[in-house]
């Protein structure tokens, strides 16, 4: 049962905070393929702003706009495994990718070049960057990542060495020192990986603007995305258990 003033306040956070969901949703769809409907983001986002409504208290020990944001993109990332929007089978592909990087960065001593990689693998150039292309939307965080055993093949938690909290998983890492382990790991990309993911996620550039200020093709930026998230998980999972 809530007081009159409790229902209100609720309400408020609730209206507040709608064009929040808007804003992530969108943020969220810019880094998805094109099968990814925003309305299905937004629909999921309500749902992840009304639970952090529901469970959110004054002593929690937070702004009510950071803890929504944590549980809007949890249930964003949710609606998408759901949905599977990335093929099994592309997460495998770029499981193998980030294996491959790991293993020749070892090697080698720093990032290994598209050519080694793809020699790795025993793919010619043209069909390892038509499977980086094919993984577009290839995120550095999966729901997958919070828990072992969902019956991928070296599906171990590279997060379980963050003492990740299973309440709230995404607030957890940012308390830890996983945070400066994404800044240490894109550092150590290649400075062409690493001016991109400077522009997409620092300045929020798209893929076309990206491709502008790069000399390279939309479809090229897609590709060298996908690979520099797949450094960034290869680093982060190298770490976490060394």
């Amino acid at each position: 049962m809530y007081t009159v003033k409790g229902k209100a306040d609720k309400n408020h956070l609730l209206t507040e905070h709608m064009p929040l969901v808007k804003r992530l949703a969108h943020q969220m769809k810019a880094k998805l393929p094109p099968s990814v409907e925003v309305d299905d983001l937004v629909q999921a986002g309500m749902i992840g702003l009304l639970d952090a409504i529901g469970r959110y208290e004054e002593n929690h020990g937070a702004q009510f706009e950071t803890y929504a944001v944590l549980r809007i993109r949890g249930a964003m990332l949710d609606e998408l495994r759901s949905s599977d929007w990335m093929p099994r089978s592309t997460r495998q592909n770029m499981r193998k990718v980030e294996q491959a990087m790991a293993a020749l960065q070892q090697q080698l001593g720093r990032p290994p070049s598209e050519s080694e990689v793809a020699k790795s693998l025993k793919l010619p150039l043209a069909d390892y960057q038509e499977m980086l292309g094919d993984s577009g939307g290839h995120q550095l965080l999966y729901y997958e990542d919070f828990h072992s055993g969902e019956g991928d093949e070296g599906s171990d938690s590279f997060l379980d060495r963050y003492a990740v909290d299973e309440d709230d998983p995404l607030r957890a890492l940012m308390e830890t020192d996983f945070r400066q382990a994404v800044i240490d790991a894109i550092d150590a990309l290649p400075p062409r990986e690493k001016l991109l993911m400077g522009l997409y996620y620092e300045e929020e550039l798209n893929l076309k603007e990206i491709g502008a200020v790069m000399g390279v093709s939309e479809s090229r930026v897609s590709q060298l995305h996908s690979q520099a998230v797949a450094r960034l998980r290869a680093y982060l999972r190298e770490r976490a258990w060394t």
